[in-house]
C-alpha cells in the first residue's frame, strides 16, 4: 500500500489561543514495501505525521493518499473503517492497552471489532500469536500473568490479527532492555520480509535505523528536512549534530578512528560494515617486511 502526503499542514487546537502548527507543507511519498525510519528530536512532528496515515488525525490542509483512500479535513470516521483494518499502529508501551481475561480473547478483539466472525477472529489471533513467537502454553492465560516482554508481544499480535498491510511502530522498544529490544526489532524485520509489510518506524535509536531501514525521513519543526537512504542521511555528521540527532555506534567509532588518521572509503553504519572497512584499511597499508 503506497502512502503519499500532498501539501499537508496540521494545526493542533486550531482557532484557539493554543493553536500550534505541527506539520508544515508535507510533500512525501513512502514506497510500498519499504522499511522507513522517521527520526527527529522530540517535538519535531514525527508522531503527528504517522497518525495521519490511518486517519487518527486529518490534515488541516492538503491530503493524504493511502492506496487510493483519500484523507483530508472533511473525511469522516465511517469512511476510514476499511483503511484502519490495513494500517496497524503499535504505540509506546502497547501492553498498557491489554484488558481481556485471556491472551487469545485480547488478540481477537481487533478482528471482532471489524465485524469478523468469532471463529475467524480466533484463527487470526492464534496465527498472530505464532507470528510474534508467543508459546501456545500462554494463550489461555491472563495477559497480566505474563512478563513485560511477553505482554508486548500479545499487544503486537492484536495489531497483526487485523491483517495490516502497513505497520506503524512508534518507539516500539521503549522500556525494553538491550536483549529485549534486539528481539523485538528482529521480529519486526522478519514480519517486514515474510509478510511484505510496509513499515514506518519512529525511533531515537540510530542503530535500529542503520540496521533495518532502507529509507529515512528526518523531521524538524514540523517539516521534512532530509529524506533518503541511511548512508545518505548519516553522511553529513555536522548536519546531524546541528539537528540534535545522533549517529549509529559504528559510525561514531569510525569518526574517532578517522580523527586518528584512518581513512575510510565510506562511512560504516553497522558493526559488519565497520569490520569490513577496517580490514580494507589494513590490507591497503604497505608491508614493512
Amino acid at each position: 500500500m503506497s502512502i503519499a502526503f500532498e501539501s499537508v499542514d496540521f494545526v493542533y487546537q486550531a482557532h484557539t489561543p493554543f493553536e500550534n502548527l505541527s506539520l508544515r507543507n508535507i510533500n512525501l511519498t513512502i514506497p510500498d514495501g519499504s522499511y522507513t525510519a522517521i527520526i527527529g528530536h522530540t517535538g519535531s512532528g514525527k508522531s503527528t505525521l504517522i497518525q495521519h496515515v490511518n486517519g487518527l488525525l486529518r490534515p488541516t490542509k492538503g491530503l493524504v493518499n493511502v492506496d487510493g483512500q483519500i484523507i483530508n479535513a472533511n473525511t469522516k470516521n465511517k469512511q476510514l473503517v476499511s483503511l484502519r483494518q490495513h494500517v496497524g499502529i503499535v504505540f509506546q508501551f502497547p501492553e498498557s492497552q491489554l484488558f481481556a481475561e485471556t491472551v487469545v480473547d485480547d488478540v481477537k478483539f481487533g478482528p471482532l471489532n471489524f465485524g469478523v466472525s468469532d471463529t475467524e477472529a480466533t484463527n487470526r489471533a492464534k496465527d498472530a500469536l505464532q507470528k510474534v513467537k508467543l508459546p501456545e502454553e500462554f494463550w489461555q492465560k491472563s495477559p497480566f500473568e505474563l512478563s513485560g516482554g511477553q505482554m508486548r508481544r500479545v499487544a503486537i499480535a492484536g495489531v497483526l490479527a487485523t491483517n495490516p498491510k502497513i505497520l506503524i511502530l512508534d518507539e516500539p522498544t521503549a522500556g525494553l532492555d538491550p536483549q529485549g529490544r534486539f528481539e523485538m526489532m528482529e521480529l519486526f524485520n522478519e514480519l517486514h520480509h515474510k509478510e511484505q509489510l510496509t513499515i514506518l518506524l519512529v525511533t531515537h535509536q540510530m542503530d535500529d535505523v542503520a540496521n533495518y531501514a532502507d529509507n529515512v525521513i528526518v523531521m524538524d519543526g514540523g517539516q521534512i528536512v532530509k529524506n533518503g537512504a541511511p548512508v545518505e542521511v548519516f553522511r553529513d555528521t555536522k548536519w546531524l549534530i546541528k539537528h540534535q540527532l545522533g549517529l549509529p555506534k559504528a559510525a561514531n567509532f569510525a569518526i574517532k578512528l578517522a580523527d586518528r588518521g584512518v581513512k575510510f572509503d565510506k562511512m560504516p553504519l553497522d558493526i559488519s560494515g565497520l569490520v569490513h572497512q577496517i580490514v580494507n584499511v589494513k590490507d591497503r597499508r604497505p608491508s614493512h617486511e
